[in-house]
């Protein structure tokens, strides 16, 4: 068992989230192989997946939208995500664990102590598959049975106990759409399927490994995967961090060598990347976590976060530095600034 360096880490997971060299593949190939894009702001999978790929354009997502090949859902850490439609509906059932949590210890659990959950969910059901609608529409046809709770308190309710499919023109590229859901069995017609856990964790491994259970958890939103690891232990092979802690991986994943050279990436809002981890230092320093919770689009350079930027009102790319960085890294960041500003526009 050998002791993998922060910098190998970091290396391995730029490779296999394709960020050391963009891929000739299909966006649906590529959305699968991630395991999920985190899509809380609409328009930020197009950036995550032309950061990645050679021929990306807007029109492949929309049209993987609207054929109903790909959807967004709340999934793992209890966000929206960009899945496929298999996934969608393998994820979701393992997700609902916590999602369920939320409803009992969240903002709104005071608000509906006493509420029989399943009921409003079945009588939400029933609403948003007959009329696609937001949440807080639904809620206001809820409150007509339920007239005691708020009808945003009842909507949000819905948003946990439902696997709730966000439908186009909702995450258009040319469209900010408002969020208007139905259920994902009723959207794609097929019922909902829990993925074995062991094909979450070989997924995750093959997407983000090396790493820890801990790590796994962290993404997933899962607990007592640990489990799910040893049942797999034959099956991988383990290292240690530089912290000593056991680390777990595909045999044949790509880990490249530490010092192997990366270009300067820019990424969306939330990008995976920076949030599949419990320990997040291999792309990320700890004490810069707060551009990533505050939702900045963020600029690797090496492989590591050292900058965020941002759209001005003329579609023109601002960057903002957190380390001084000499003039040949500059120029590198702003020609990729350059390039996906072209494509914008």
């Amino acid at each position: 068992m050998g002791t993998l360096s922060q910098d190998a880490l970091n290396r391995a997971l730029i490779e296999r989230q394709m960020l050391r060299e963009r891929a000739d593949e299909s966006a649906l190939a590529t959305i699968e192989h991630l395991f999920g894009i985190q899509a809380q702001e609409p328009k930020s999978p197009y950036v995550g997946l032309w950061t990645r790929l050679t021929h990306f354009q807007p029109r492949d997502l929309e049209d993987l939208l609207t054929s109903k090949q790909a959807v967004r859902l709340l999934l793992m850490r209890g966000t929206i995500h960009l899945v496929s439609a298999s996934d969608a509906l393998g994820l979701r059932p393992l997700t609902q664990i916590k999602l369920d949590r939320e409803l009992q210890s969240g903002p709104f659990a005071s608000r509906l102590k006493g509420l029989d959950l399943d009921a409003v969910a079945e009588a939400g059901r029933k609403i948003l598959d007959d009329e696609p609608q937001g949440t807080a529409d639904a809620g206001k046809q809820l409150k007509e049975h339920w007239p005691d709770r708020e009808h945003t308190v009842l909507g949000n309710a819905l948003r946990n106990k439902l696997a709730l499919v966000q439908l186009p023109p909702r995450g258009l590229w040319h469209s900010s759409g408002r969020a208007v859901c139905t259920t994902v069995e009723n959207w794609l017609g097929k019922p909902q399927q829990a993925m074995a856990k062991e094909e979450l964790v070989l997924r995750y491994l093959k997407a983000f490994g090396p790493s820890t259970v801990m790590d796994a958890q962290q993404w997933a939103g899962l607990t007592k995967l640990g489990e799910t690891f040893e049942s797999l232990r034959d099956q991988l092979v383990t290292f240690r961090n530089e912290a000593g802690k056991e680390l777990f991986d595909l045999p044949d994943a790509p880990r490249p060598d530490p010092e192997t050279p990366v270009p300067v990436r820019l990424l969306p809002e939330f990008d995976n990347i920076l949030l599949a981890h419990a320990d997040r230092r291999r792309v990320i320093a700890d004490d810069r976590l707060g551009v990533v919770i505050g939702g900045k689009p963020t600029v690797l350079v090496d492989g590591y976060v050292v900058a965020t930027w941002a759209f001005t009102k003329d579609r023109t790319i601002t960057v903002d530095y957190i380390d001084q960085l000499p003039r040949s890294r500059q120029k590198a960041v702003a020609e990729e600034c350059d390039r996906l500003q072209d494509w914008v526009n």
